[in-house]
């Protein structure tokens, strides 16, 4: 018998309605931001909780077994010289991007001002981005926190990723905490930004061009 099989079944509401069914997968606590790295593409088991300051090993370790034997992430070892176990998303988790992204849409008015117990990373900006940029390619963002880029209208694979883009980047933007904060709490548009003079924009591919002339 499989190590998955051996598991306890899942919690369950025991209610016939989607909504209910689908907190049976993603409700407990730390698994939709778990969802959050993961869609950066495979991860590492230490990098997911340095990136999750708060989780605990048990936590995390039960959550990533709970969401292989759901089917929502699987794990595979990498080729030599990296010889890692790494943890990434099937198509049914990937699916939760929409999902995340009109939660972080609702939770937007709770953000307000920083507190002093907040952890921050540069790539947690990469959702409020994604929602603030149309069409399709290839953007490196560089913040004081940190750099990362992101794959807009990316339909398969990573949809954001830390460091600097991998070749070169349809645009890139340069801006800082408060101005992508602004952005994140829906209180600056982005081209607002751009056009303001609080983005540099370069780059030019037609995501550069589409900033730069809003």
């Amino acid at each position: 018998m499989s190590r998955l099989r051996r598991m306890p079944p899942r919690r369950s509401y025991d209610q016939y309605c989607s909504a209910a069914r689908a907190l049976d997968l993603v409700g407990d606590r730390w698994t939709l931001l778990i969802v959050r790295e993961l869609l950066a593409g495979p991860r590492r088991y230490t990098d997911l909780h340095a990136d999750l300051p708060g989780v605990s090993t048990d936590v995390l370790a039960s959550r990533l077994k709970d969401m292989e034997r759901d089917g929502l992430a699987g794990r595979r070892r990498l080729p030599p010289p990296g010889a890692a176990y790494v943890y990434e998303l099937t198509e049914r988790g990937r699916a939760l991007l929409p999902v995340l992204q009109a939660l972080g849409e609702w939770g937007r008015p709770e953000l307000g001002e920083p507190r002093p117990t907040d952890a921050v990373r540069a790539h947690w900006f990469a959702l409020p981005l994604l929602r603030a940029l149309d069409g399709e390619g290839l953007v490196e963002v560089r913040l004081e926190e940190g750099v990362f880029h992101l794959h807009v209208g990316a339909v398969s694979g990573p949809v954001y990723g830390d460091g600097p883009a991998p070749g070169e980047p349809d645009a890139r933007l340069v801006l800082d905490h408060a101005v992508c904060t602004a952005v994140a709490r829906g209180e600056l548009a982005l081209a607002d930004a751009v056009r303001d003079g609080r983005v540099e924009v370069s780059g030019d591919g037609a995501l550069a061009k589409a900033l730069r002339e809003a």
